[in-house]
Formats: C-alpha cells, structure tokens, sequence
C-alpha cells in the first residue's frame, strides 16, 4: 500500500485536490439542507449521519470518505453564514480567516517550543503585545475562549495576592458560568453572587456585598452579558474596586470587539482599569474557534506561569536566546490559532472591523424596532450590543419553549432562549452582517407562524 501523501508544502497539489472535494462537499452539503439547521431533530440527524458514516474503522479505506462525511457534516450542520441562525453568539467566520487556519493545520506548529513554531511564535508576540495596547494593557495570551481565560484570570488573581486568607470571588448573578466554575476548579471558596435583577451588577450591589467580606476579593463585572449582551458600569465598578483595595476582572469576551468600532467603543469606557481583561475573537471578531485572549494590566503577574521542562526549555537553551513559550499557557500542544488573527487585522483593518461591528449592531436595532412596532409581539428592551430578546405578546413561558423548539425541529430558524426577569424570551443574537431586512421580517414571521392563536 502506497504512503498517504501528507499535508503541508510537501503535499500541496494533493491538498489542492483534497479542497476542490471538500468544497464540493460543502456545497452539495448545504444545499440538502436547505436551511439554517437539518430538519428532523436529534434522533434524524444521528440516523443520518450513521447512515453516512457506516463502519468507523473499517479493514479497508474508503477513497471517497472525504466527500461523505464532509457532506453529512455539513447537512446536518447549523450554519452560522445562514442569517436565521441567531441563536448563540456563535459566528459565521471571515473566508480569509478560514483560510489562514488551513495553513496553520497544514504547517502544525505547536506552541510550546520555538524549535516547533519559529514564525508562529514570533508572530504570535507581535499580535498579543499589538491587542493589549488596544486594551491598555502590558500583555495577552492567547486561549480557547472565555472559558479558559476567565479560568486564567481567577488562577492569576489566586496566585498574586498578597495576603495568606484564600481568594474569594465576587460576581454578579449575570456572570457566566465558567467563573463561578472556575472557582471550584480551583478551590476557591463558594462565589459571592450579587443579584443583578435589571441585569446589570451594580455599584451599589456590589458596595454591600464587598463590606463584610475579608481581603482579598476579586470581583468580575461583563461586558456583553450571554443572555441580553448588557455591559455593567464599568468605570463606577472600577472606582469601587480601587476604594476597596479588591482586584478587577472583565469578561469581556462578547462586548470587546466594541473597542474596534469608533461609533460603539465608548461603551467600554473604564475597561483599561481591570487588571484583567477576557476577549473572543471568534464572536465579535468573525474568527473559526477557537480565538481567544486574556490581558493581563501587569505582565509581571503572568511569572506565576512559568513552567520548566528540559526537553521544552531547557536553562541553557533560553540563556542563547531561544524564547521560553512554556509560561504562555497552561496547555502544552497548543496550535497557532494568532495566525487566522493576524490575517484578519492585517486583511480588513480597524476600518474594515469596525464596519462590521457597526453592521451587526445595527442590524439589532432594526430587528428590535421591528419587533417593538409589531402588536403581535414584545420586546424585552433596546439592544446594547447585538442581541434581542422577544416574545410574542401573551404567550406562556412554554408556549415560547415550545415556538423555539418546532422551529428547531423543522430546521427553519435558529433562537435562543434567556430568562432575564423570570419570564422565559426567545433569543436572537446577530452576528452575520450579510443579514438582510427582509431576513429580520422573514424571522419574525416564523415565529408569529408557529405562534398557538
């Protein structure tokens, strides 16, 4: 049996090959789905997919897997590119930048050596330092996503306090998860969560919840809440945390794209005040997951990282002046996702981001106008960033559970779902900037269609 050729330069007509298949595949793939998300439910999709995939591991290979399961994967895909497809803040990502990750999984670097990653690494530097100063801060990492870097913060915040009394976080109830599983992972005590009825943490919320609590305290405020896309008063926060000698985190990972956007940015103001700051390219940045990035104000804070391994970093190695990557992550493997990143930067610049930032915000402004002067539905308020909440006028909390998942079932529209006041609203979160109005109409028209008179 001949050698598979590989990827790489080395195969670069078999790669170009294997692309035409997979683009192919791609096409016919969304083309029998005919839609946003594959009709049928759980129970179709996995029946299908089997049927495509057969045996997994079969004695003798299949010379046309490629197109099947590319196919299968892409039929029973949700497709973020489809405009009603809104649900999550799951993004439809930038051809340029799909592109650039191509060439990352072809080349492979991995960034836990320079000897693996020269360029990768290099490049890698220049971004990071190039984000944290649009952060006003000392330096970035790169990560998975919030989760990883909120998991970041509270480890740093943990390991940089100087005080022997364990850390204790203190959240508002509109956090997202992974703090307050972070904090569990890393044996912190149980969160303080600070209710958030208006679904914003508060000053005057937080001042009460600070007041009996020992030092040292980290605090987590949001800018672009999961469910609404709300953004706590970041500089009022930021004022308290300093009085209070408590340690400021952001989660930023939805709202701080705002900062590319002349028109929108100003909503972040404060933000250069947290010692930490969590942001994802892959929503408000158009990137493939994973793009992720945590900054760090003080980057004496990202020593408490370091790490040695002879065979990665070996002491004689770093003092010539090969660069010691360890201390960047707490992954070892780690792929060259700064590449997609810096494609994109480089490829549409601050003009070219912000356009679309600008694109998708008002995009939810027209939605939301359309749902406010609609009498068959309610609007839960006006959009901060780019997500909307409504619910036809009436209706039952399971009435709306109910509209979300036949509409789901059908494979016709993709919405989330948020209880920001107890009442249960569907969710639709606008990420796609070739959305069109009469996409918005056709949606709202769904849901009214599939709405018990």
């Amino acid at each position: 049996m001949s050698t598979p050729p590989l990827a790489s330069t080395a195969g670069g007509t078999t790669l170009g090959q294997l692309l035409h298949t997979v683009l192919r595949a791609l096409r016919e793939g969304t083309h029998a789905r005919g839609g946003p998300l594959p009709k049928g439910g759980p129970q179709a999709v996995t029946a299908r997919v089997r049927a495509a995939v057969g045996e997994v591991l079969p004695r003798q290979g299949d010379p046309d897997a490629l197109h099947t399961l590319v196919h299968a994967f892409a039929a029973g895909a949700a497709d973020p590119a489809d405009p009603l497809c809104t649900a999550h803040l799951h993004c439809p990502p930038l051809a340029v930048a799909t592109a650039a990750d191509l060439a990352a999984s072809a080349l492979n670097p991995s960034l836990d050596s320079w000897d693996q990653a020269p360029a990768a690494s290099a490049l890698e530097t220049l971004v990071t330092r190039a984000l944290a100063d649009e952060l006003h801060a000392g330096d970035a990492l790169v990560t998975t996503g919030g989760t990883e870097s909120n998991q970041l913060a509270l480890l740093l915040a943990r390991e940089t306090r100087h005080a022997p009394e364990p850390l204790q976080l203190v959240c508002g109830a509109n956090a997202h998860h992974s703090l307050r599983r972070a904090a569990w992972l890393l044996g912190l005590p149980e969160p303080v969560v600070v209710p958030t009825p208006d679904g914003i943490l508060t000053p005057a919320a937080l001042d009460a919840a600070l007041t009996p609590l020992p030092r040292p305290v980290l605090v987590t405020a949001t800018a672009g809440t999961t469910d609404a896309g709300l953004i706590d008063p970041l500089p009022d926060l930021a004022d308290l945390c300093a009085a209070r000698g408590a340690r400021l985190h952001v989660d930023a990972a939805y709202g701080g794209g705002l900062l590319l956007s002349d028109h929108h940015r100003h909503r972040l103001h404060g933000l250069d005040r947290a010692h930490t700051v969590t942001l994802d390219l892959h929503k408000l940045g158009w990137q493939p997951a994973a793009a992720g990035l945590l900054a760090v104000r003080d980057s004496a804070d990202l020593a408490v990282l370091a790490h040695h391994t002879d065979y990665l970093n070996a002491t004689d190695d770093t003092a010539a002046g090969l660069p010691d990557l360890l201390g960047r992550s707490l992954r070892t493997t780690r792929r060259p996702d700064i590449l997609k990143i810096a494609v994109t930067l480089k490829t549409l610049g601050r003009e070219g981001l912000g356009a679309l930032i600008d694109q998708v915000c008002a995009l939810a402004a027209e939605f939301a106008a359309l749902v406010d002067t609609h009498p068959g539905f309610e609007l839960y308020a006006p959009p901060t960033i780019s997500t909307v909440l409504f619910r036809p006028t009436g209706a039952t909390d399971a009435a709306v559970a109910d509209i979300r998942r036949q509409l789901l079932h059908d494979g016709r529209a993709v919405l989330g779902r948020a209880a920001p006041d107890g009442r249960l609203w569907l969710k639709a979160t606008l990420l796609n900037p070739h959305t069109r109005p009469g996409d918005l109409a056709a949606l709202l028209k769904l849901v009214e269609g599939n709405t018990p008179t």
